[in-house]
């Protein structure tokens, strides 16, 4: 499995067979909180099934900052320094079965790596990115804008191309969707009405397919 993983792959057969014994397997329910903003972090979560989502409370309204799934990893940056705390909450979205690596074993094996520091830094530099785009968008586009956004991010991250078009593989409600543009799910319902009223997507059992992507780039205003 960690082959697969991009923050491992480059590894050598040898120190995958060395790290590979540090992890243990967790298996839990939909809607757990596998740790909370404030936390003391010790752990790194790999995702072998299921769906996790990363988010902070405002005020009680819940800001989604990521969706992570199979062969995503999270819970990184609070093992690089001792006493980091977590800087979110991770909850699971499905069922899922994790492998965890403690902090002393992470950063034990990272002293040894140079290959790991350097995927891990490169990790570290592309969510950051994503994190500056999070706040141009709220910063600077309409609300339609940040949901059309959103689901073309969305389908780049987890799409499966169909005969229908590119289906988002992740289930997602109104309001799941409203926390990860920071609006209400009132003007996420009325933005996905009217694509669908264009047939630009189409929509079954809280899946979304994108029918037209260029049509639905032009959009984005």
């Amino acid at each position: 499995m960690l082959q697969h993983i991009p923050l491992f792959q480059e590894l050598a057969e040898e120190d995958l067979i060395t790290i590979a014994p540090l992890f243990t397997e967790k298996k839990v329910k939909k809607n757990t909180i596998l740790f909370r903003e404030g936390d003391v972090g010790e752990e790194l979560f790999v995702i072998q099934a299921g769906v996790v989502k990363i988010y902070r409370l405002d005020e009680a309204k819940e800001v989604t900052l990521a969706l992570f799934r199979d062969g995503d990893f999270f819970g990184e940056m609070s093992l690089l320094s001792s006493g980091m705390t977590r800087s979110a909450t991770a909850e699971t979205m499905a069922p899922c079965t994790l492998y965890v690596l403690n902090r002393t074993a992470f950063t034990s094996f990272m002293e040894k790596s140079p290959r790991l520091c350097l995927k891990l830094l490169e990790t570290t530099m592309q969510r950051l990115r994503h994190a500056n785009d999070q706040i141009y968008d709220l910063t600077f586009l309409g609300v339609r804008s940040r949901i059309i956004k959103m689901i073309i991010r969305l389908s780049e991250q987890h799409g499966i191309p169909t005969p229908n078009g590119l289906l988002i593989d992740v289930k997602l409600t109104h309001q799941q969707l409203a926390n990860l543009v920071g609006t209400v799910r009132e003007s996420v319902t009325k933005v996905l009405q009217e694509l669908l009223d264009d047939e630009l997507i189409h929509i079954d059992k809280k899946l979304i397919t994108l029918r037209n992507i260029e049509a639905i780039q032009a959009e984005i205003r």
